[in-house]
């Protein structure tokens, strides 16, 4: 989703940046002329084998050098697609080393575990200071965050307002605000977390957050210039392979997929290396700062090795919030508004803000496991 000001309760002071795993679901190639011809080459897998036993529910992901960036859909006439491919190009080319990637979302057990551990307050939990907010009226002052809270009628899709509330008491234990529960929850992926709590966490951890580069190249799964991490067909072989709005948007989710909202994690097939749900259920927070025009800046260079991220976030939309680049898309995608789960797309959002349908997932690479091992 786009990032929106919210101004359900914190009006001009609140912003939003936006079935059991079986094999994983591939496709024979073909319109390889297509893909060369929008910047596309093939990928080239670094080391296959770890060196060394992989941590607890983390893959292998090889590195190597890829064709980093959005592939135009099929359906050239698919507006809403075109929509999501414009800050994804140039297509350029990337190396990243190897490293370690969590399988799946950090879940609501595992955050429990680091809070319980560190006894950490989330963004979502504490109050909002008046500073912060010059002008809030104080009644408004009362911490929470962002929830999807979808109307009971078709709306035009021209006000993210229409469907997303600013709820009291939200956060990660109370995920649709004061009085919800997370209760048999604990393999959902976590929700709620500004970008300093999935920081925090993965300090706690001994892990990162993955770069924009290293997550997407984790999520092609080794397939190159492909509209998704499992091939070009949004349903393969009739099957759905994701948890995506799939309904009328934004008030009928027909839950198709399985599921109304978000889903435990793994519940569909994994890419090429493993992973699962890089398309849908949860936006994942990544390091990179948000610009617009960094893709232009890297495809000046013939290969970019292991890039950070711009030193700074620009939105044109928004240049006065600092926002951090979000990846995956989540279970309010769709053709209809937003199509970025095709896993070249890029989402926003602003560092401070949460939303019931934001997570992250965590890297680990060999020198930083050797560091945390020797401590």
């Amino acid at each position: 989703m786009p990032a929106v000001a919210v101004t359900i309760a914190l009006v001009a002071w609140i912003t939003i940046g936006r079935r059991a795993a079986g094999p994983s679901i591939t496709q024979a190639p073909d319109a390889d002329t297509a893909r060369a011809a929008a910047g596309f080459r093939p990928t080239i897998e670094g080391a296959p084998t770890a060196p060394g036993p992989s941590p607890d529910g983390m893959v292998w992901i090889p590195g190597g050098e890829f064709s980093m960036g959005a592939a135009e859909p099929a359906d050239r006439e698919d507006l809403v697609g075109m929509q999501a491919i414009a800050d994804s190009r140039p297509v350029h080319r990337v190396a990243v080393d190897g490293f370690w990637m969590d399988r799946t979302e950090v879940t609501n057990d595992q955050f429990g575990a680091f809070v319980e551990a560190t006894r950490y307050i989330t963004a979502a939990e504490r109050t909002p200071r008046a500073e912060d907010f010059p002008g809030a009226p104080a009644d408004l002052l009362a911490a929470g965050s962002l929830v999807f809270s979808p109307p009971s009628h078709a709306v035009p899709l021209d006000n993210e307002l229409r469907w997303w509330t600013y709820a009291k008491g939200a956060n990660w234990r109370q995920p649709f605000g004061t009085g919800s529960t997370i209760a048999g929850k604990g393999a959902y992926p976590v929700v709620h977390v500004a970008y300093e709590d999935a920081e925090a966490y993965a300090k706690w951890a001994g892990k990162r957050l993955p770069t924009e580069a290293e997550w997407e190249f984790a999520a092609r799964g080794g397939l190159a210039g492909r509209l998704y991490p499992w091939g070009d067909e949004l349903n393969p072989d009739a099957r759905q392979a994701m948890n995506r709005h799939d309904g009328h948007f934004p008030h009928d989710d027909a839950a198709r997929d399985g599921f109304a909202g978000v889903a435990p994690v793994g519940q569909f097939p994994p890419n090429g290396y493993g992973l699962v749900d890089v398309a849908g259920n949860v936006w994942e927070w990544v390091s990179d700062w948000y610009r617009a025009d960094y893709y232009a800046e890297l495809a000046r260079n013939a290969v970019t090795s292991n890039p950070r991220g711009p030193s700074s976030s620009h939105d044109p939309d928004e240049p006065d919030i600092p926002k951090r680049v979000h990846r995956g898309g989540s279970f309010l995608c769709t053709d209809q508004y937003c199509s970025r789960y095709m896993v070249g797309t890029r989402g926003k959002g602003d560092v401070g803000t949460g939303t019931n349908h934001l997570g992250f997932r965590l890297v680990l690479t060999p020198t930083s496991r050797t560091a945390v091992s020797s401590h």
